[in-house]
């Protein structure tokens, strides 16, 4: 199709607010009958998949490795700024897509996922490459996500100051209560008199001590080693990110086994006495599991699929052609249909980019 065409029919506007607003459908149906549209740049000299970096669409971005042979040469383009694929991944997010991920810490970590993904995409010689304003890569992605950084170390050092109160709480109270066992002590033997007395329950209650005292310590641990961590920018993708899941993770445990030794506790001091008392007492001791489970279980599973799951890049059709052979038709039939598609496509994404 001539330039003079598509410049009429806005079709880099179309496709920029498609990419904006991740509209893959309309980037594929595009590619797709028309394969050669991954070479136009628009007036800043970026092809569709600059835009997605620069936008940070990965659904759209993933198309990219469906181009086959073609990628090393797509990814060799440079803007009119100097800018290569690298430079452009540097750049910070847009505000919209940082907010999609709770946690300045998780969003450093988005930002590096894309900064390392699309540096093993480009040929080694881009990293060292200067744009315009004489900026490799790595200084302006250290530039850019200056604030983003320290934000992210001010998130992280709050979390773990916080939880790390509450770890040294419970590895506290459990280490006093190993040695101040519900019912006392045999001033003969100088054993727990309910060993002999309630033995199965007192033996659930010393191992419930026990298991809340270990983990608890080991939260303390990572939470501290958070707080000593240097912050370097690459701490942000695993390291950082798994001390706080195991932290998080080791806190949880000795707060679920704290309840169990609480509500065994009441059961050894209650059950032959007053146990109307001693059952809703153990229904009650429950429920600081439960918050703690609606308060940082999202959290922890957002933590550990973002650091441990799939990539946020589809990659399980990289071997697929994405480029499908279109019906042939005559020269003019071709260049009207393809002009009724890309002006009802891109009709439709303007409506999207009005009301959404």
């Amino acid at each position: 199709m001539k330039l003079l065409e598509l410049e009429r029919l806005e079709i880099d506007k179309a496709v920029h607010n498609a990419i904006k607003h991740g509209i893959i459908e309309f980037v594929e149906e595009l590619l797709t009958y028309n394969p050669e549209f991954i070479w136009r740049k628009d007036k800043r000299g970026r092809t569709t998949f600059s835009h997605a970096i620069v936008l940070r669409q990965e659904n759209i971005f993933s198309l990219f490795y469906r181009l086959g042979t073609k990628k090393s040469i797509v990814a060799s383009r440079h803007d009119i700024f100097q800018n290569n694929f690298l430079h452009l991944a540097a750049k910070l997010s847009p505000p919209a897509q940082l907010e999609r991920v709770s946690g300045a810490a998780l969003q450093m970590q988005r930002e590096l996922q894309w900064y390392k993904e699309v540096e093993s995409l480009v040929p080694p010689n881009y990293k060292d490459q200067v744009n315009e304003s004489h900026r490799k890569p790595a200084t302006l992605f250290t530039q850019e996500h200056k604030d983003l950084a320290k934000e992210g170390e001010k998130w992280m050092k709050n979390t773990a100051g916080s939880s790390m109160i509450v770890g040294t709480l419970i590895a506290a109270v459990m280490f006093t209560t190993a040695f101040t066992v519900p019912g006392g002590n045999d001033e003969k033997s100088g054993l727990p008199i309910m060993l002999h007395t309630d033995s199965n329950v007192f033996m659930i209650f010393m191992i419930s001590n026990g298991l809340s005292l270990f983990p608890s310590t080991t939260s303390v641990l990572m939470f501290l080693g958070i707080l000593t961590a240097r912050y370097a920018e690459d701490d942000f993708l695993v390291s950082l990110p798994t001390k706080l899941i195991l932290g998080i993770a080791c806190l949880f445990f000795p707060i679920v086994t704290m309840m169990i030794s609480f509500a065994t506790a009441l059961y050894l001091e209650l059950h032959k006495t007053l146990s109307w008392v001693s059952i809703p007492l153990i229904l009650l001791s429950t429920f600081p599991v439960v918050l703690f489970s609606a308060l940082q279980f999202p959290l922890l599973i957002e933590m550990v699929i973002r650091t441990y799951g799939s990539s946020i890049f589809d990659k399980h059709s990289k071997h697929a052609s994405m480029i499908k052979k279109p019906q042939q038709y005559p020269p003019q039939q071709k260049n009207d249909d393809y002009s009724m598609k890309v002006e009802v496509i891109g009709d439709s994404s303007m409506n999207v980019c009005q009301h959404g």
